[in-house]
């Protein structure tokens, strides 16, 4: 880069922001669910040759891989988004809704797509940066273990696209858009899916006696369950057991043979993930037995912790704060539960997951709820910070 070469700001992408509507509509209109998101990336793939992007299909199964290069650097980048839907019947009563009934982009992944896209014509544009940009877009984010980002990575993401460092973002509602948040070190956490079989011995209503009651014995983990972050886990450590589904039984004079929990557990650390892990299988296993039934616990790991490395954070947080200014940066963000499979991701480059404000208030509707919709004011601003955060790494 010359002493005359300027980063990109806000203004250069204000134009784009009709046809970046444009595109983030037409995927929202077309959502499709993990692994199938075969219309979106031939999209996808389609924008990045036109815009002059060396363009690799079929990563992970329906990934999509855009490579540009400019000067003569030897640093590389990569930006990574999520491609899929949820399956959600919408009520948005968008005229750009669903036309997939059942099927809904209800966690922004449209929008995270479209401002990466939008960052790619930039790039391609100007091409002020010395250097390799690899931009992942990845299926199946949605999925649970294996997720996209694991196939990807699999099939040699870093391998045959190295970068120095990765970054991605999520839109988060409840912050006014194009206010960007970041935390070094843990920040999403490890997500685990956990099956509970009681299994008891059914028979008549009439005659409980004759019975093991697999619907009692189930009441009975439940509760033995709030035990476990109420009583085993340190009190400054954040953990969830969240019982989401109990199912035994269809009619009101039978004793079911069994009876099925599924839990969600919620961790920051290695250690704590096994204390989850070990006190929820033994209390489920003591409370069955002390009843007579017998529990069968299958134990999921899903995504892990998302770890943002400290330096990357620092400069992505740098440069938002050149973007957008420092009153609409927030640097040290709360910890949040939910979990992100690009923390596969970062286990294998340093780097950072951000989140850029959805909305607040009556406009901050929650993802995954049929209600939500990604805000369009976010595509030129998070364009313009893919953009700028890469001529700004490939300048150093």
């Amino acid at each position: 880069m010359t002493a005359t070469s300027r980063y990109t700001d806000l203004a250069d992408l204000a134009d784009d922001a009709a046809s970046l509507r444009e595109i983030r509509h037409h995927i929202h209109q077309h959502p499709e669910l993990s692994f199938e998101e075969v219309q979106t990336a031939a999209l996808v793939a389609q924008k990045l040759e036109e815009w002059g992007w060396q363009v690799t299909r079929g990563i992970g199964g329906t990934g999509v891989v855009g490579t540009l290069k400019a000067g003569d650097g030897t640093r590389s980048i990569g930006l990574r988004a999520d491609m899929d839907a949820l399956p959600i019947v919408e009520a948005t009563g968008k005229p750009y809704a669903s036309a997939t009934r059942g099927k809904m982009h209800a966690c922004g992944h449209d929008g995270h797509t479209t401002m990466l896209l939008g960052a790619a014509r930039q790039l391609a544009r100007t091409k002020r940066f010395s250097g390799t940009v690899h931009l992942y877009f990845q299926p199946a984010e949605e999925n649970g273990v294996p997720s996209g980002a694991q196939k990807m990575i699999a099939e040699g993401l870093f391998e045959r696209f190295p970068c120095d460092a990765v970054f991605g973002v999520h839109n988060h509602p409840g912050m006014p858009p194009g206010v960007f948040l970041f935390r070094k070190g843990a920040f999403m956490a490890a997500g685990d899916r956990v099956t509970i079989t009681i299994e008891g011995v059914g028979g008549h209503a009439a005659r409980p006696h004759l019975t093991v009651d697999p619907v009692v014995v189930a009441a009975s983990v439940v509760m033995a369950l709030q035990t476990v972050v109420a009583r085993n886990v340190d009190p400054s450590q954040p953990a969830v057991v969240t019982i989401g589904s109990l199912h035994a039984g269809t009619a009101s004079n039978v004793i079911p043979d069994s009876a099925t929990l599924e839990l969600s557990v919620r961790s920051f650390s290695a250690d704590m993930r096994a204390l989850l892990r070990r006190r929820i299988t033994e209390l489920a296993q003591s409370q069955a037995a002390s009843y007579g039934a017998k529990a069968v616990v299958e134990y999921v790991e899903g995504y892990p912790v998302v770890v943002n490395s400290d330096d990357e954070t620092e400069f992505a947080a740098e440069v938002a704060r050149e973007l957008v200014g420092e009153e609409n940066v927030v640097a040290n963000a709360d910890l949040l539960m939910g979990s992100e499979d690009f923390a596969f991701m970062l286990e294998k480059r340093p780097g950072t997951f951000l989140r850029i404000g959805n909305g607040a208030g009556e406009d901050g509707c929650m993802v995954h709820n049929p209600h939500y919709d990604f805000n369009d004011k976010n595509l030129p601003i998070g364009a313009a910070y893919w953009t700028r955060l890469v001529e700004r790494f490939l300048s150093r």
